[in-house]
């Protein structure tokens, strides 16, 4: 079989697309590169905690490749760190050159990703792509994926929604406008079960703070 890495952020998207080609069977997912921030000790954007995110590893039975970025990066910095991860990677799986995503709808968000992998020649692989995030919200749920919201952008969801768990009361209460998979940046999530996972995460729930003015985030920490 192929194999793959997988771009994992802790979030439901890149777990449900773990189990999505598990459940394939086409590929093996050998590892996950996760991108994370410089002082904060934290996945860039979801904001989840360095020992989580290494629980989430290890419930999947994966090795982690990290990709550390400055605080307030900018766009070469991510790509530098990025381009040598996938050759620290490769020099741990010789032969691997496909790296998949957790992608759902934003297809200029897909179109940098394909560009960039093209020139560092890796094949980018986004087998959630073009689903119907209602529907995918709803199967995650019932298929035993357990999140809760880690970050919310109060600019486009009510700050009351961080912390939250992912599950079906929280999709019904989501204003008109809001992606149920939160695919438009609306919110992130960290996830603490799942079929991608042998077991799941023990986690509580601490502080809310806001960041930059606008970012909602509840840290969590394992229990």
């Amino acid at each position: 079989m192929i194999p793959v890495l997988l771009s994992w952020s802790g979030g439901k998207d890149a777990a449900w697309a773990l189990h999505a080609l598990r459940a394939r069977g086409e590929v093996e997912v050998v590892g996950l590169l996760t991108t994370l921030t410089e002082g904060f000790e934290r996945v860039s954007m979801q904001g989840i905690r360095r020992d989580v995110l290494h629980a989430q590893a290890r419930a999947a039975g994966l090795p982690l490749v990290e990709a550390w970025i400055p605080q307030a990066a900018d766009n070469a910095s991510y790509v530098a760190s990025f381009t040598d991860a996938l050759a620290r990677a490769q020099a741990r799986w010789p032969g691997l050159a496909h790296i998949a995503y957790g992608d759902l709808l934003l297809a200029d968000i897909r179109d940098w990703r394909e560009a960039l992998c093209a020139r560092l020649g890796w094949t980018p692989l986004f087998p959630l792509f073009g689903s119907d995030t209602a529907r995918l919200a709803r199967e995650m749920i019932e298929g035993g994926l357990r999140a809760h919201l880690c970050c919310v952008d109060t600019t486009q969801l009510d700050a009351a929604f961080a912390g939250r768990a992912f599950d079906a009361a929280l999709l019904d209460e989501l204003p008109p406008g809001v992606d149920p998979c939160g695919e438009h940046g609306e919110f992130h999530t960290c996830v603490s079960a799942g079929p991608m996972f042998a077991a799941p995460i023990a986690l509580e729930r601490g502080d809310t703070v806001l960041r930059d003015g606008r970012f909602a985030y509840t840290d969590f920490a394992l229990a």
